[in-house]
C-alpha cells in the first residue's frame, strides 16, 4: 500500500522528470525509515492516511538526499545500479533533488500536515548541518570524539529519529509521546551510522570499498578512539598518512591494521550496542508486545546488519 502511494507521490507531467522518478522507484533500498514510520505509528495508534503521507514524505527527503549526495561525491553508483547522477548528470540530478524536496513540501501542506513537515523539515536543517561540519572538521583532522557524535547524530540520527516522532505524531498527536519515540529513533540512528563506518574497516562487499572514509578524510569513531590511544609517533606518521597518502591502497590497509590493533573496532561495537541498549530500554516503555517485537527485530537488523 505504501509504495502504491509513494509511486503516486512522485509523479510528474513531465515525461523526463517522470522516466527518471519511475527509475528511482524501481530501484528502491532497504525503505528502513518509512517501516519505523508505521511501526512508530502503530506503536502509538491506528495508522491513517497521515500516517502514510510521513511515511511518503520521509522516503521523498531522503531519496531527494540521496540524489543530492551522489552529485556532491560524483558517485557513479547507488545501492549496485547506476546512480542518476551518472545518467543524467549534474544539473538533471540537482533540480530532480530539488524536484522531490518540493513534492515531500506539498504532500504535507495540501493535507494540512503541517507539524509532521515541520518534524522533518527539522531533520532536514539537520543532516545539512551535520555534512557542513563534517566537511569543515575533516580539513583539521578533528579528534574529539563528542564532535563525531555531535556529525552523526545531525548526519544520519536525525531522519531516522523524525521519522520515528512523525510516525508517532500521526497516530497520537502526544508532543511528549513523539518526543519518546523521538528519542528512541534517535538512538537507533547513532548505532545505525557506527554499524555503517565499521563496514569500512571489513573486507565485506557492501557496494562500499573498504578504506573509503579513510581516503576521504573522515575520521569515523575507531580511528578516532585509535589516534587518541597510540603514542605520539604513531598518531603522528598515522596523520600523514591521512593527510598526504589517503589514495595509496597499501598506506590505506596499514592504517586499517592498526585500527584494529588498538582495539578501534570494538571500541566502537560497544558504542554501537550502548545507543542500541539505550533505544531499546526506551521502546519497553510502550505497551504493544508486537509491535514493540516488530520494532526490537528492526533495531538488532540495523546493528547486525552485513550490508
Amino acid at each position: 500500500m505504501f509504495e502504491k502511494k509513494f509511486k503516486e507521490a512522485v509523479k510528474s507531467q513531465v515525461p523526463l522528470l517522470d522516466r527518471i522518478m519511475q527509475f528511482i522507484v524501481n530501484r528502491k533500498g532497504k525503505q528502513l525509515r518509512p517501516m519505523f514510520v508505521f511501526l512508530a505509528a502503530k506503536l502509538c495508534g491506528n495508522v491513517n492516511e497521515s500516517t502514510y503521507r510521513a511515511a511518503s514524505l520521509v522516503e521523498l527527503l531522503h531519496t531527494a538526499t540521496l540524489v543530492h549526495d551522489d552529485v556532491v561525491d560524483e558517485s557513479l553508483e547507488r545501492r549496485g545500479f547506476f546512480s542518476t547522477y551518472s545518467l543524467w548528470k549534474t544539473k538533471i540530478s540537482v533540480l530532480v533533488g530539488d524536484y522531490l524536496l518540493a513534492k515531500g513540501l506539498l504532500l504535507s501542506l495540501d493535507h494540512d500536515d503541517f507539524r509532521i513537515l515541520q518534524i522533518l523539515s527539522n531533520a532536514v536543517r539537520l543532516m545539512s548541518e551535520g555534512e557542513l561540519l563534517q566537511i569543515e572538521k575533516s580539513r583539521s583532522l578533528n579528534l574529539d570524539e563528542s564532535i563525531y557524535y555531535e556529525i552523526i547524530r545531525n548526519k544520519t540520527a536525525s531522519l531516522l529519529a523524525a521519522a520515528c516522532s512523525a510516525g508517532a505524531y500521526s497516530t497520537c498527536h502526544d508532543e511528549s509521546i513523539a518526543e519518546k519515540v523521538r528519542l528512541f529513533g534517535e538512538n537507533v540512528g547513532m548505532a545505525f551510522q557506527i554499524k555503517d563506518d565499521l563496514f569500512d574497516y571489513g573486507a565485506a562487499d557492501i557496494g562500499k570499498p573498504t578504506g573509503n572514509d579513510i581516503k576521504e578524510k573522515k575520521l569515523t569513531l575507531p580511528l578516532i578512539y585509535t589516534l587518541n590511544n597510540v603514542d605520539r609517533s604513531t598518531r603522528k606518521k598515522l596523520i600523514y598518512i591521512i593527510k598526504n597518502q589517503n589514495k595509496d591502497a597499501e598506506k590505506v590497509r596499514e592504517v586499517i591494521q592498526k585500527v584494529k590493533e588498538t582495539g578501534g573496532i570494538t571500541y566502537a561495537e560497544n558504542k554501537m550496542f550502548e545507543y542500541r541498549d539505550a533505544a531499546l530500554s526506551l521502546l519497553n516503555e510502550f505497551e504493544n508486545k508486537e509491535v514493540k517485537n516488530g520494532l526490537e527485530e528492526l533495531v538488532r537488523f540495523t546493528t547486525d546488519r552485513s550490508y
